[in-house]
């Protein structure tokens, strides 16, 4: 099953987004557990307020930017099973070569922005993994903007206008309202995909 039909939770007008591709439960509940245990017996970087894990290539946070000298080595073979899956399944048109895992703790969140244009292709793709979030999507030239609940094993892939046009962010919050019903937050991990363009 999947979707591109998003409502936010103020009630306004249903708002497609092209490009954005919503799959619940893209992966079963024991690999979800497995993933969890793999990343969590790996080491952290405390780079932001939030602790990550890079793969692949590194992220320069302050340049925004992905160089060749900035490669740490092939995906683990973990994650590169997940990169070989989204190929298969033709999300991506080339097998990702970058992952950055996010923890995200009750309170924790990411700023709305667009992923680096000039440093990675045109395809982003993220797997939901834990607790539950809304994610707020919004366009500043139109103006629009709506949310999406992510449940544990979702898949949302950006692409098109979603990736190039829209902003993409989760509020800093121990709570999300979503069609009228409370959500409590809980520890959730990202894993995002990404092709890196070297110049």
């Amino acid at each position: 099953m999947q979707t591109n039909l998003f409502q936010n939770d103020a009630c306004a007008p249903s708002i497609v987004i092209d490009g954005l591709r919503h799959l619940p439960e893209y992966i079963a509940d024991e690999e979800e557990a497995r993933l969890i245990d793999i990343i969590d017996q790996q080491p952290w970087r405390h780079d932001l307020k939030r602790r990550v894990q890079h793969y692949g290539y590194r992220y320069d946070y302050k340049a925004r930017m992905v160089a060749l000298a900035l490669n740490i080595g092939a995906l683990p073979d973990w994650a590169a099973a997940i990169s070989a899956r989204l190929v298969a399944d033709k999300w991506m048109g080339q097998k990702p070569d970058q992952l950055i895992v996010n923890e995200y703790l009750p309170g924790q969140g990411i700023a709305p922005h667009i992923d680096c244009i000039p440093c990675f292709s045109d395809t982003i793709i993220s797997l939901s993994l834990a607790g539950p979030c809304v994610m707020d999507f919004s366009n500043p030239v139109l103006p629009q903007k709506t949310s999406l609940l992510l449940q544990p094993r979702d898949l949302i892939i950006l692409s098109g206008a979603a990736r190039y046009r829209w902003q993409h962010g989760i509020a800093a919050r121990k709570s999300d309202l979503y069609d009228g019903q409370k959500i409590n937050r809980q520890r959730r991990i990202s894993l995002t995909f990404r092709k890196v363009i070297l110049t």
